[in-house]
């Protein structure tokens, strides 16, 4: 899911440059909630680790 965060990120960076306002919002949208989406799986994962232990 990390991977997709910078892909989306990447798009981004590239429609900036190029001038597309609105693709590059929108890809960096997409990033933003990827990489929540990403920190609250990676935050459930410690919590579950722990009381396991």
């Amino acid at each position: 899911m990390l991977h997709w965060t910078l892909v989306f990120l990447v798009i981004a960076i590239v429609a900036a440059i190029l001038g597309f306002a609105g693709i590059a919002g929108a890809a960096a949208g997409i990033a933003k909630i990827l990489f929540l989406v990403f920190l609250v799986i990676w935050i459930i994962s410690l919590i579950s680790r722990r009381r396991v232990v």
